[in-house]
């Protein structure tokens, strides 16, 4: 069997949009450096109705946004205003501590406009979980994209196939993003300790067993594993090497617990930066509820 496990994610409703989280799941922390990971939409948004997702807080990771439709305004404490479109990446490093917001741009809060995406939280090495913040824009075209047997894969972080992404990362990384035509497969090497597939669309195989949409398959480590479409598909593929024992709550990850409660405080006390152009927040709740933000 080419699947270790099977995760249904939880599905969260983040305030006009779905959200299907995989990671983290109560039986598997990670995947790599992977710690959380958002499917975003596919979602309708009504005229004058948009994302709005208020500042929050971060630390000892880097968020990366990959939207397959749509687009997303990204603020920062350091001063970043970035719109992302669909193929390129947002990378943003909170190492010590960042506060960001993600907003409908103005062009689509004014018109009816469609979310699609992938949201996803990288741990960083202990080495760097209190390096300095910072923010990437990286545009599709930088992306390395090849054809395998008729699949087009794009490489948006970490090294695959001979290529190299241009997304600077701290740690060995691996993520796809394979469109699949029908009757077509390609080849997922062993070179990473621990790999999943995420099928964003029906239609999609592993190793020949059918794997249902909306599903993050954990696969075996040590073996190539063949994804193949029986129709049109998509699928998202992770992996990397294992960073040990991470803590998280709310928005925080850590190494050190004791990380995490000061960063609570800090945020409780108004210590961390703001966002430019920036007046609202979201206040630290006083247990972890099911309405985490981005």
């Amino acid at each position: 069997m080419a699947i270790l496990q099977l995760i249904e994610p939880e599905v969260k409703d983040l305030g006009g949009f779905v959200a299907r989280r995989s990671l983290p799941y109560p039986q598997r922390q990670m995947v790599g450096p992977f710690i959380f990971f958002d499917h975003l939409g596919p979602s309708i948004l009504p005229s004058n109705q948009g994302i709005d997702v208020r500042p929050h807080p971060h630390i000892n990771l880097a968020t990366l946004t990959y939207l397959f439709e749509g687009a997303i305004m990204h603020r920062d404490s350091l001063g970043t205003v970035q719109e992302i479109q669909p193929g390129a990446v947002n990378w943003m490093t909170a190492g010590k501590g960042i506060v960001h917001s993600e907003r409908s741009p103005d062009f689509d809060r004014h018109n009816e406009a469609t979310i699609h995406g992938i949201q996803t939280w990288i741990a960083l090495p202990v080495e760097y979980e209190e390096t300095e913040p910072w923010f990437i824009h990286y545009t599709a075209d930088t992306l390395p994209t090849w054809e395998e047997n008729g699949t087009i894969i794009k490489l948006i972080a970490g090294t695959a196939s001979g290529y190299t992404s241009p997304v600077k990362v701290f740690s060995p990384i691996l993520y796809l993003d394979a469109v699949l035509s029908a009757h077509t497969d390609f080849t997922i090497s062993a070179d990473y300790s621990e790999r999943a597939v995420y099928s964003v669309t029906e239609g999609l195989s592993i190793n020949d067993q059918p794997l249902e949409p909306y599903r993050l398959a954990i696969l075996e480590p040590g073996d190539e594993v063949k994804v193949s479409a029986i129709a049109a598909a998509r699928c998202i593929v992770i992996g990397g090497e294992p960073l040990g024992k991470r803590y998280k709550w709310w928005n925080f990850v850590s190494s050190r617990p004791e990380r995490i409660e000061q960063a609570k405080a800090d945020w409780r006390n108004n210590r961390f930066a703001q966002v430019v152009d920036e007046t609202e927040f979201i206040p630290l709740p006083e247990v972890v509820t099911e309405a985490n933000p981005l």
